[in-house]
């Protein structure tokens, strides 16, 4: 497996963030899900990872967004077939370490409570419950997390 930068502008990223908005539109309403379009992974200051096998084919994919004092982690997601492989892991390990070579000190995300198997990784990779932060206001479906970097 290799992780590098990508434009999320393919085909088959494309169909990835449309797996990962149709699951989020299942477990919840509109207005608690706080997705970023592919428009806006292009933006300056954000880094937008991708982790494909040895062929080539897309495992996962990870994204931040330098707010200035803190990256915020956005669109994580491995493919269904490849959880429990450590690709999640590897994507945050990343993440972190393009994070902290820019100069940023920590890492935050919002991510939501119907999501076990993603505040179990964030968890493990050392993410710790928080406020909201940034423009988030309070919601009963999310859960804030930082991590020190």
């Amino acid at each position: 497996m290799h992780i590098q930068t990508e434009t999320p502008r393919q085909s088959d990223i494309i169909a990835m963030l449309e797996r990962l908005d149709a699951y989020f539109a299942g477990l919840y309403p509109a207005e608690s899900n706080h997705l970023m379009d592919v428009d806006s992974l292009t933006r300056p200051g954000v880094v937008f990872l991708v982790a494909r096998d040895l062929d080539g084919r897309a495992l996962g994919c990870g994204a931040y967004v330098d707010r200035g004092g803190y990256g915020e982690v956005k669109r994580m997601y491995v493919d269904p077939a490849q959880r429990g492989k450590g690709v999640g892991g590897k994507l945050l390990a990343e993440i972190a370490q393009r994070a902290r070579a820019a100069g940023l000190p920590a890492l935050m995300l919002e991510t939501g409570i119907s999501q076990p198997e993603a505040i179990g990784l964030y968890e493990r990779d050392g993410f710790i419950r928080c406020a909201p932060f940034g423009d988030y206001q309070p919601d009963p479906l999310s859960l804030f997390m930082v991590k020190r970097l």
